[in-house]
């Protein structure tokens, strides 16, 4: 197979890809035309068709299609003119050559997160965590979810490896830093983001849901631990307040999305945990995708970090 990635200008494709998404549009002249986002294991293509007569046949968006063109580049950016496009047919693909996922062991990787859950002491937090981290199917959800839909962990075992990171994270700092109650922070840290799993359809689409659009994942997160909560007898009633908070906070910033900054040690400390991985992951795919681009080690000006970025040299 052909991958995205691979693709450079002047070449003639005929391959099968993921059309992700597909829109109808008009010129300046008013001539229609097609444009897709193209999609496979190594990331997304611009595609165009530009004649919309012959050769091309009935497709849809999340289809698999065949398509024959000619790798252009545009204001610096490569798309794909396709010429002939249609459906594939079964056996002309592998959907595993078209969904990205993490190159981490998944199954090391939650056994690592269970260790983690399992060490919370607080008797109400560690029934809580076991709610989450002892059930199968919440499991099963978990361990193939993505973390975002682009900019970092948006593929398959994101979710997973995201969370990891930032508890482990929120783990050490918890010892490096005493005056931080390490029960709340830990838990807070594998419940950060468990939201994303309402906000985030499953692959192949990993996009948006309407709930997600509408709420967004810090708030169902909240409410799904709220929920569990809710159900268990007992709970501290400050305790819930804190956790909550600390997952209402973790963007850091009102401008990024958090409904509350952080007024809690551990809230601030799970915001710069997050905010660290987010970051560090970025740079890591920027790296990886660009390396070949970038002129005496230099990437350019980066919009998301907002800065010239450099690859240092390992």
């Amino acid at each position: 197979m052909r991958y995205l990635k691979e693709l450079y200008e002047g070449e003639m494709v005929q391959e099968v890809y993921l059309c992700k998404q597909v829109q109808n549009l008009k010129t300046k002249a008013n001539k229609s035309y097609m444009s897709l986002t193209l999609q496979d294991k190594t990331g997304t293509f611009d595609g165009k068709i530009w004649e919309l007569n012959n050769g091309i046949e009935h497709f849809e968006a999340m289809d698999y299609i065949k398509v024959d063109g000619q790798v252009t580049a545009f204001q610096g950016a490569l798309q794909l003119n396709i010429r002939r496009v249609r459906r594939a047919s079964e056996g002309e693909y592998d959907t595993a050559d078209y969904m990205p996922c993490t190159d981490k062991d998944v199954e090391a990787m939650l056994t690592e997160i269970r260790g983690i859950a399992k060490s919370v002491k607080e008797p109400h937090l560690a029934q809580l965590l076991a709610e989450f981290f002892e059930n199968k199917p919440f499991l099963e959800l978990f361990r193939k979810h993505s973390a975002a839909k682009s900019v970092h962990h948006a593929f398959i075992g994101g979710l997973l490896e995201h969370t990891l990171s930032v508890t482990q994270v929120c783990v050490f700092f918890a010892e490096h830093y005493p005056m931080l109650n390490r029960d709340l922070l830990v838990t807070a840290a594998l419940f950060h983001d468990i939201g994303k799993l309402k906000e985030l359809s499953n692959f192949p689409e990993n996009d948006y849901t309407d709930e997600g659009n509408l709420l967004g994942h810090i708030y169902m997160g909240t409410e799904m631990i709220g929920r569990k909560i809710e159900a268990m007898p007992g709970f501290p009633k400050t305790l819930a307040a804190e956790l909550k908070h600390c997952i209402l906070a973790h963007h850091g910033e009102l401008e990024f999305g958090s409904p509350k900054k952080p007024a809690l040690a551990e809230a601030l400390a799970l915001s710069m945990a997050d905010n660290l991985d987010a970051k560090m992951e970025t740079l890591r795919e920027l790296f990886r995708d660009n390396s070949d681009n970038a002129v005496n080690g230099w990437l350019g000006f980066q919009r998301l970090l907002d800065s010239n970025i450099r690859i240092t040299e390992v």
